[in-house]
């Protein structure tokens, strides 16, 4: 280990992980998740994007889930986060039940500030994650030129 490294944890016995993810959340039942579906991988100028994903509760209890949207640019010009959440939907299932859950992504939503202080976006790769923290999530990779 590097001392000089601040984030490199100094203990052998410990991760250097947070004990919690963002948007962590404790329930009475569990939650399954499907894969992404994208409406598109291949997106071009104002183009939206319509990301689903379908919760069930797979659990013997009726349950409320907070689904999260992050969003992650692949390559920017300026240092993007890993992951940046975008939207959530709170969701009501009893026992058995299903719903699709939807998010639409527009270029409004790949916007930052770049190195000349100008709020644009960059034609690029994205991942967009969806789960039930920052942490536990499922992922899909989409493509957007200006």
């Amino acid at each position: 280990m590097d001392a000089n490294n601040k984030f490199t944890s100094k203990y052998l016995d410990s991760p250097n992980d947070p004990l919690y993810p963002f948007g962590y959340g404790l329930s009475y039942t569990a939650f399954d998740y499907s894969d992404i579906r994208l409406s598109k991988t291949q997106l071009k100028g104002n183009e939206s994007l319509t990301v689903t994903v379908t919760i069930t509760n797979t659990g013997k209890f009726a349950g409320e889930e907070v689904v999260q949207f992050y969003l992650r640019d692949q390559v920017a010009s300026v240092s993007r986060p890993v992951k940046e959440l975008k939207n959530f939907s709170k969701v009501m299932l009893q026992p058995g039940e299903k719903k699709e859950i939807s998010m639409e992504i527009t270029p409004a939503d790949l916007m930052f500030y770049n190195s000349k202080l100008e709020y644009d976006w960059e034609s690029g790769d994205f991942t967009v994650y969806v789960g039930t923290n920052s942490r536990d999530v499922k992922s899909a990779g989409f493509n957007w030129v200006k």
